[in-house]
C-alpha cells in the first residue's frame, strides 16, 4: 500500500466555438500527477456531446488522430483518475456521461464520498442500475433526481449537495451551462481562471489553469457553486459556511504540483516550510542534505537553508516511468528502475534524506538501500508528514491501519525496518504552518470531520457484487 493521488478535472467554457478539447487537454498534461489509471474528455458542440476516455496516461489515450476526432464547442469537461472509489476497469474512467429525461450531462468528480455506500443501497433499493462501481455515478443519479423536480441544472446540483458528505470538487456540464462545486468542507482543490480571450477554465489546480493558457482569478469557496456564463461568472453560496474549511493537509505535502498555489498557499512555499521545521525539530549532523523526487526536493531545499547542511540531487529519476503504484505488487524492482543513485556524491558521506512521507515503509527502505549500497556511510530519514495511523475516507488511497508501518512502530523501531540511522517525522501541531487556513488532519489525528462508513476502500462496491 502506498499513497496515491485523487483525480484530476477540467473544465472550459469558451465565447466562441474553438478546439476545446485541445484546450483541455493541455490542462490534462498538467494533472496528470493526481491520476494516471485513465482520463477522458467530454466536448459539448451545441448541445451534441461527444466523448473520448479510455485507460492510461494522458498522452496515451488522446493521439493526433483522437484529438482531430473531436468537433469544435464551446464547452468541454475533462479528467484524469486514480481509483479512490472503484476499480480500474475502462467503465469507471470518467468524465461521466449520463442520459436523463431533461436532457444530458457529463460529470468529472476528485474526491469520496463518506456516505456513498448508504446512498447507492437508497437508491438501488428504488430501481436504480449502477455501470460502474465508483461513487461518482451515485453523486450523477442524484444530480439527475433532482434535476425532474428544479427548474435549472444548477439547483438540482445544489439539492443534490444536501444529501453528500464528504470530499467533492467537480466539474458538470450540461448543454447550456458549465458548472464548477466544491464541496461544503472544500477538502480538494478546486479553482477558477480565465484566458485572454475571454474563455473561462476550471481546475483542480492553478498548474493547469497556467497549461491552458490561462491566469488565475480565484479559488472556489467551500460549499460555492460557479456557474459560467456568456455575462461572466454567477456565484451561489447557499453551501457555503455549513462546515468548518478542511482542506486536505496533504495536498501541500504531496499531491499538489509544486507550482500551484491552493488556498492563496504557494505549495513550493509551503514546502519549504515543512524542511525549515524537519530541520530544526530533528538536527542532524550530516554532510548533505537530498529530496526523494519529486516531492520531497523543494522540503529538502528548506532544509538545507535551515541547517547550514549543503543541498546535493544525488537520486535522478527516470522520467519515462511512472509513480511506483503503477505495479504495485513489484514496487521493489520498481523502485530501482525509477531512480538511481550518483554514487561520487554519496560515498562515505553522511546523508540527510528528505521524503513527503512514509506509509508502508517499502519504497523507503528500499530507497536507504540503494544510498548504502552506493556508499552512504549514514542516512537519516527526514519526513514532511506525521505519521500516518488512520484511514481516509476523503480521496486518498489509504482505507485501513493494518498495513501503515507507524500505526505499529515508534519512530525508532520504523528505523530500523527501513534501516536508516534516524527517523524524524513532521510534528502533528506543525502543519498548520503550512496552510493559511484550517485543515484535515485525520489520517495523522483521527480526528474525522464527517461521520465515518463501515465499509471503505476503493473496491467496496466490487466487493459487494461479488458478494451477490
Amino acid at each position: 500500500m502506498s499513497i496515491h493521488e485523487e483525480c484530476g478535472v477540467f473544465g472550459i467554457f469558451a465565447k466562441q466555438s474553438c478546439d476545446v478539447s485541445r484546450i483541455v487537454c493541455a490542462g490534462l498534461y498538467a494533472l496528470q500527477h493526481r491520476g494516471q489509471e485513465g482520463c477522458g474528455i467530454v466536448v459539448n458542440d451545441d448541445g451534441v456531446f461527444v466523448s473520448h476516455k479510455a485507460p492510461g496516461l494522458v498522452s496515451e489515450v488522446f493521439s493526433e488522430q483522437a484529438l482531430n476526432a473531436f468537433p469544435k464547442g464551446r464547452m468541454a469537461v475533462g479528467h484524469t483518475r486514480y481509483a479512490t472509489t472503484g476499480g480500474a476497469a475502462a467503465a469507471n474512467v470518467q468524465p461521466l456521461l449520463v442520459n436523463h429525461q431533461k436532457g444530458r450531462m457529463a460529470l468529472a468528480h476528485n474526491g469520496n464520498l463518506a456516505n456513498a455506500a448508504k446512498l447507492r443501497d437508497r437508491l438501488e433499493l428504488s430501481g436504480a442500475i449502477f455501470h460502474t462501481t465508483s461513487d461518482t455515478e451515485t453523486i450523477a443519479y442524484l444530480i439527475t433526481g433532482q434535476r425532474l423536480r428544479t427548474s435549472s441544472i444548477e439547483d438540482s446540483l445544489s439539492a443534490a449537495m444536501d444529501e453528500f458528505e464528504g470530499a467533492y470538487s467537480l466539474v458538470l456540464m450540461s448543454p447550456r451551462k458549465l458548472i464548477a462545486a466544491r464541496d461544503p468542507y472544500g477538502f480538494r482543490p478546486l479553482c477558477i481562471g480565465k484566458r485572454e480571450d475571454g474563455t473561462y477554465l476550471a481546475a483542480s489546480e492553478s498548474c493547469a489553469i497556467t497549461a491552458a493558457g490561462g491566469t488565475l482569478i480565484r479559488d472556489v469557496m467551500p460549499g460555492e457553486i460557479i456557474i459560467f456564463t456568456d455575462h461572466g461568472i454567477i456565484s451561489r453560496t447557499e453551501h457555503c459556511r455549513q462546515a468548518e474549511r478542511r482542506f486536505c493537509i496533504f495536498e501541500y505535502i504531496y499531491f499538489a504540483r509544486p507550482d500551484s498555489v491552493i488556498d492563496g498557499m504557494s505549495v513550493h512555499e509551503s514546502r519549504l516550510k515543512a524542511g525549515e521545521i524537519l530541520a530544526h525539530v530533528h538536527p542532524v549532523t550530516a554532510d548533505l542534505v537530498a529530496g526523494v523526487p519529486d516531492s520531497g526536493l523543494d522540503a529538502a531545499v528548506g532544509y538545507s537553508r535551515a541547517s547550514g547542511i549543503p543541498y546535493e540531487n544525488i537520486l535522478i529519476k527516470n522520467k519515462y516511468i511512472g509513480r511506483t503504484f503503477i505495479a504495485p505488487d513489484h514496487r521493489s524492482d520498481q523502485v530501482r528502475i525509477k531512480l538511481s543513485v550518483i554514487e561520487n556524491a554519496v560515498k562515505d558521506k553522511k546523508v540527510v534524506l528528505i521524503d513527503d512521507s512514509i506509509v508502508r515503509g517499502t519504497t523507503c527502505r528500499r530507497i536507504v538501500s540503494l544510498l548504502k549500497e552506493a556508499g552512504a556511510q549514514e542516512v537519516h530519514m527526514r519526513v514532511c508528514a506525521p505519521p500516518f495511523l488512520y484511514p481516509c475516507y476523503y480521496g486518498t488511497d489509504i482505507d485501513s491501519s493494518e498495513n501503515l508501518i507507524a500505526a505499529h512502530n515508534t519512530a525508532e523501531e520504523t528505523a530500523r525496518l527501513i534501516g536508516a540511522d534516524s527517523l524524524g517525522y513532521l510534528p502533528l501541531q506543525s502543519l498548520k504552518e503550512l496552510t493559511h487556513h484550517s485543515y484535515c488532519s485525520a489520517c495523522f489525528a483521527g480526528n474525522y470531520p464527517t461521520e465515518v462508513p463501515d465499509d471503505s476502500g476503493k473496491n467496496r462496491f466490487e466487493r459487494k457484487l461479488s458478494e451477490i
